[in-house]
């Protein structure tokens, strides 16, 4: 039997969805699906997983509660999903405590640097991953320079890097099914192709 292995998962509404209202605090999302499958697959891995998924959370969010919700935890693993709603502010025509590229990528670092510091946890950055089904849309534009910082972190922090959105929306050119609810939040098809890109991002992590 290995040793146990706490991961958390850290982000806003796509990671949270559900939690709350589950006796696992754990939701109906994409780290429930990556849990299950990670229980059923290595059965003989201890692995204690963690949502601290939060709704309505940016980066400034994280940077907030990163001491209590992911240091204090002492993680082997932590998998980060952020940047959405600093999109969305934008999207949504909000002027109040806009954060830009340049912000978030600097709140970002700040926050990755004490993780690195006070820690010794795998760190795994996954991509934002759409603003509407449309891939032209205004608010996947916007992400873009999001994206291209978590890349540039990414490589600073030695990361390993969930491609969400090229995944996202690689299938939105290809399929005809639709993977969110409001063009933001999962639907069950949504919540699979993100587990399914997580996994096999981080698989040689348990193997």
């Amino acid at each position: 039997m290995s040793e146990a292995r706490k991961i958390v998962f850290i982000g806003d509404s796509i990671t949270e969805w559900g939690r709350f209202d589950d006796d696992e605090n754990l939701g109906d999302n994409y780290v429930r699906l990556i849990h299950d499958y990670l229980k059923v697959t290595y059965p003989e891995e201890q692995l204690n997983m963690i949502n601290k998924g939060i709704g309505g959370n940016r980066v400034t969010d994280l940077a907030g509660r990163w001491e209590e919700d992911v240091i204090a935890q002492n993680p082997d693993i932590v998998s980060i999903s952020i940047g959405i709603n600093d999109v969305w502010r934008q999207v949504d025509g909000s002027e109040i405590d806009q954060i830009y590229p340049e912000q978030f990528e600097q709140i970002y670092d700040e926050i990755l640097s004490q993780l690195k510091a006070k820690t010794k946890a795998q760190i795994i950055l996954m991509e934002p991953t759409v603003i509407d089904e449309d891939v032209d849309s205004k608010g996947n534009k916007l992400l873009i320079p999001y994206i291209e910082a978590i890349h540039r972190l990414v490589k600073k922090y030695d990361t390993l890097l969930v491609p969400t959105h090229d995944v996202f929306l690689d299938y939105l050119r290809k399929g005809d099914y639709p993977l969110t609810t409001d063009g933001v939040h999962m639907n069950p098809a949504g919540n699979m192709l993100m587990a399914i890109t997580w996994l096999k991002t981080v698989k040689s992590l348990f193997e």
